[in-house]
């Protein structure tokens, strides 16, 4: 519990410093299509890139009714480009083959350094309608059988993780690869025999690595089904990615220690995983990931458009969007509190660059 003390404390001091799968086939996705061309005044249509983690087709609903409130702010059409690949996604968005993204903090900060015409919109907020507590949380977590190996004392460590066989989201995802590679670097290097461990040095298993096999789910659902089914002694993925799938079954939430499992009727991936169990035994808040618009792509009357509607009091009512907390439906956003999208700007992200140098 000291731990998540000091790591929540210090990731949430970097914040203010810096001032502040299964893929649907809805639209024409293939990058071809999505190009369409010509300068920004012609576009009729404009088209949203998706990460793997929100192309599921339990999302499909939630994409849909995003779509529509662009489409209403600008008279234009709206067409998902949902994707199996973090870098799919980024290379769209960057090159101009999507108009608009979703996607986590380190996704943006990959293709803002591709292009620098990229400008996020809107993120959404915390409990308390800001930016200061817009924050989510990257786990990793264990199978609960195998708790007793990560124990410290009353609370949990990832002192003994070394040696063992872990599965990543992406090298492009921001809990799923940048924070937890910083945190097991922060916390082994201060050893001698790990004090020049880098997070490249993390990114492939073997011999003679730190860790005996590394794994890529290419999604945080595909990072936690790794675990879920042993091929993966400890995962990275993040909580509101599997918030659709599992239910808290002892602890308290988003605390090291916390175990979950997944639902009887949860979706794929997840469908064949019933009762399964794990525990959390590291727990960091991470920066919410914004909407993101390139500026080559789309007119300045079309992004104060979107800001303005995706901001709106009808978009924060809308149970689509942000679900109640009842909800037994999947989202990608859930009502607590003042939640709603707010605006934000470039130099907000800058806690994520850190982690990279």
């Amino acid at each position: 519990m000291k731990k998540f003390t000091l790591m929540m404390t210090i990731v949430l001091l970097v914040i203010m410093t810096a001032c502040s799968s299964n893929t649907g086939n809805e639209g024409n996705n293939s990058l071809a299509s999505a190009n369409k061309g010509g300068s920004k005044e012609e576009k009729d249509t404009l088209t949203i890139a998706w990460l793997p983690n929100e192309s599921s087709g339990d999302l499909k609903d939630t994409r849909d009714a995003i779509g529509e409130v662009i489409e209403k702010a600008t008279g234009k059409k709206v067409e998902h480009f949902t994707t199996t690949d973090y870098i799919i996604a980024i290379e769209a968005l960057a090159n101009g083959s999507a108009d608009l993204a979703y996607m986590g903090a380190t996704a943006y900060v990959e293709a803002k350094n591709k292009n620098a015409n990229l400008q996020p919109l809107v993120v959404n907020s915390g409990e308390s309608g800001t930016l200061d507590d817009a924050v989510y949380y990257g786990w990793l977590a264990v199978n609960e059988k195998d708790t007793d190996q990560y124990k410290d004392g009353d609370s949990y460590s990832i002192a003994n993780i070394q040696g063992k066989r872990f599965s990543f989201v992406s090298n492009s995802s921001t809990s799923g690869f940048k924070v937890p590679s910083n945190e097991i670097v922060a916390t082994f290097s201060k050893q001698d025999t790990y004090k020049a461990l880098t997070a490249e040095d993390l990114m492939e298993g073997g011999k003679n690595q730190f860790f005996s096999e590394v794994l890529y789910g290419g999604s945080h659902q595909g990072s936690a089904v790794n675990l879920l089914t042993d091929k993966a002694d400890i995962a990275a993925f993040c909580d509101t990615c599997v918030s659709n799938y599992v239910d808290l079954k002892e602890g308290e939430a988003n605390r090291p220690g916390a175990v979950y499992t997944v639902k009887n009727n949860a979706e794929q991936p997840f469908d064949q995983l019933a009762d399964k169990s794990f525990r959390l035994i590291s727990v960091t808040p991470v920066l919410n990931g914004p909407f993101v618009a390139n500026l080559d792509q789309m007119s300045e009357e079309d992004f104060n458009a979107i800001v303005k509607a995706m901001t709106a009091e009808e978009t924060t009512m809308n149970e689509r969007i942000f679900l109640p907390e009842d909800s037994e439906s999947s989202g990608l956003f859930w009502k607590t509190g003042d939640t709603h999208f707010v605006p934000v700007e470039d130099p907000w992200f800058n806690p994520i660059r850190e982690l990279s140098k």
